[in-house]
Order: structure tokens, then C-alpha cells, then sequence
């Protein structure tokens, strides 16, 4: 904004410290940033305000005019970008119709994804359900182990 850089700042501070004096200074700091803020908020709403008004007015939409005429093939490329942009997020695969060959396909690939899942969970919880019957089979063995050494 004032484009102050670190040695003006401590320059400032300094001289403020000297004429203000130490008592004072927190509270003059304390005045200067409510000042500072209310600066900013009055010309955040003023930017705002101008903002709505423009479009209002239409400006926004002269401004892209323009830019096209200006520069086509950039906005062609915009307008090909937002189309695709809006077709991703439309596209759902729940959507089709299902005597289509698309929705064929569709149905298919859910049914498939669905025994996937299902073949999936089943080998793991058998990898489990056998890991356990390891576990409690070295267990076993661990305890006859110690009961053996504890008798001798």
C-alpha cells in the first residue's frame, strides 16, 4: 500500500518511541490499527459496492466480449474448457438408460465391481479366519511348551 519496507518500519518505530514515549506508545499503536481497520473495511465495501455495480451494469459480460474479439482462439479454448468442465461433473453412471447399450454396460460393470468386492472380502476374511487358527495353534503349542518345562 505505502510500500514501507522493514527499515522505514523500524525508523518509524523508533522516532514514535522517542516523541510518544514508552507509556504512550501501546495505546497509540492500539488507535493507529482500529484506524488501519476500518480504513480496510471501508474500501473492502467500497470495492464490493463498485463490483456489484458492475455487474450489474453488464460490464463483466462487455469485458469477455471483448477479450474474445481480441484474442478468439483463447476463447474458444475457455469455452471448450468449460463445456468439458460441465460435462464431468454431470456425468453419473447411474443415469442411463438402461435399455441403451451404455446402460447395458453399465448394469454389467456395477455386477461385476459388486462380485469383485464381494470375492475380495471373502479372501481376506479367510486369510484372517487363518491367520487366527495359526496364531491360537502356535498359542497352544506355547502353553503345552511351558506346561512341559514347568513339570520337569
Amino acid at each position: 500500500m505505502f510500500d514501507l519496507g522493514w527499515t522505514e518500519l523500524l525508523v518509524i518505530g523508533i522516532v514514535a518511541l522517542i516523541v510518544v514515549g514508552p507509556k504512550d506508545l501501546p495505546v497509540l499503536f492500539r488507535n493507529v490499527g482500529r484506524w488501519v481497520g476500518k480504513a480496510r473495511g471501508m474500501a473492502r465495501e467500497f470495492s464490493s459496492a463498485m463490483n456489484e455495480a458492475a455487474d450489474q451494469a453488464g460490464v463483466n459480460e462487455i469485458k469477455k466480449g471483448l477479450n474474445a474479439a481480441a484474442n478468439p482462439v483463447s476463447s474458444a479454448m475457455d469455452g471448450v474448457k468449460e463445456a468439458a468442465q460441465d460435462m464431468a461433473r454431470s456425468i453419473d453412471p447411474t443415469k442411463f438408460d438402461p435399455d441403451s447399450e451404455t446402460g447395458k454396460l453399465a448394469a454389467e460393470r456395477a455386477e461385476q465391481a459388486k462380485k469383485i468386492q464381494a470375492t475380495t472380502a471373502r479372501a481376506a476374511a479367510e486369510r484372517k479366519a487363518k491367520e487366527a487358527a495359526d496364531a491360537l495353534a502356535k498359542a497352544e503349542e506355547a502353553e503345552a511348551a511351558l506346561k512341559t518345562e514347568s513339570k520337569t
